[in-house]
């Protein structure tokens, strides 16, 4: 049977449409999937990167990388890079004017606050002074974002009172070293809390204060948290953390933190205490005046513990800056991040 003049349309147009199907089957490139997961860092450099289309990184339950996005595109990219991607509603720029907010107006002592990139909001902590008209200031400024920050009440009083590893001396009071680290030309010094170096300029490792650990080369807090000090003698500075059994650990660099890290936290109050981390850039508003940029953990500490060791396996984290709460009850403890002060003195772990 001869095909009429309408079949035969119906057979071009179905040819061409399966030339063109298959030109453009054959024409896109097909999206390769990422060689490995992505890392914490390579996660957080890539919601740097995003600006005002992420809002943060943090690790889910299963340990995979998860970046806060606004828009499709940038979800695609998230993918691409081996993280997972989360719509969100508020981005970095609007996240940022919240805590502007809170800067301009509720600027307390006894209130933190960070980003949660889980919830997509910034979160202000208030502790038990915060009471009365602070209070009310810190209502009316969360209030004005719109929905942006949400308010916490945080157990006992924040400090900055809680002073790594062992029990460091100057002047009347305690603290903790935090690491020991070595200059280019090798000179040997400590980290530890600036809260704790402001203290004294001669640092001793036994309370009567006969033995000298070594003299402050330098300071910062508030504003940051952090010290230096160089050591009288070299052979006091070991690569390693003491964990109050009898034994160490090794430290053999240092580590960015990011929201659901692991790690633990060494003080010559209380010893060896595990968590995890909850935030990272958090401002904290002790009495003495306010530091930003810190680490926010569950990890318990008390007086005596500033300025010791936050570390995750065989890398340094953080210095022990302040909380609230106790090792009995539980608390929240701030760090201060110790790339930071390395990376000013130009030190690195030993």
């Amino acid at each position: 049977m001869r095909p009429t003049r309408s079949s035969l349309r119906r057979a071009v147009a179905i040819a061409v449409a399966g030339t063109l199907v298959t030109g453009s089957l054959l024409g896109a490139p097909a999206m390769a999937a990422p060689a490995s997961p992505a890392s914490p860092d390579a996660a957080a450099d890539l919601a740097t990167k995003l600006g005002d289309r992420a809002a943060g990184a943090y690790a889910d339950s299963s340990g995979k990388m998860v970046i806060a996005v606004t828009d499709a595109a940038a979800a695609r990219q998230v993918r691409a890079a081996g993280a997972t991607p989360k719509l969100v509603t508020r981005g970095a720029d609007k996240l940022k004017a919240a805590t502007d907010e809170l800067e301009r107006s509720a600027k307390i002592p006894g209130t933190a606050w960070w980003v949660d990139a889980a919830t997509n909001q910034v979160v202000v902590s208030v502790d038990s002074t915060v009471t009365g008209a602070k209070l009310e200031r810190v209502k009316a400024a969360a209030a004005r974002t719109g929905g942006t920050v949400r308010i916490e009440a945080e157990a006992g009083v924040l400090s900055t009172r809680i002073s790594g590893g062992q029990a460091i001396y100057a002047g009347g009071g305690r603290c903790s070293l935090g690491f020991n680290v070595r200059s280019s030309s090798g000179t040997t010094y400590f980290l530890t809390a600036g809260h704790c170096t402001n203290i004294g300029s001669t640092w001793y490792s036994n309370s009567s204060q006969t033995t000298v650990l070594g003299t402050r080369a330098g300071t910062s807090f508030p504003g940051n948290d952090y010290g230096i000090v160089r050591h009288s003698n070299s052979a006091n500075a070991t690569g390693n953390v003491y964990l109050y059994n009898g034994t160490y650990r090794d430290v053999t660099g240092a580590a960015n933190a990011y929201v659901g890290m692991s790690v633990t936290r060494s003080g010559s109050t209380t010893g060896v205490h595990s968590g995890s981390v909850q935030a990272v850039n958090a401002t904290v508003n002790y009495a003495e005046g306010s530091v930003s940029g810190l680490i926010r953990t569950n990890v318990c500490a008390e007086p005596g513990d500033s300025g010791g060791s936050l570390f995750s396996g065989n890398s340094a984290v953080g210095l022990t800056s302040g909380g609230s709460g106790n090792c009995s009850s539980g608390g929240t403890t701030y760090f201060q991040p110790v790339t930071e002060p390395m990376s000013v003195y130009g030190v690195s772990i030993i």
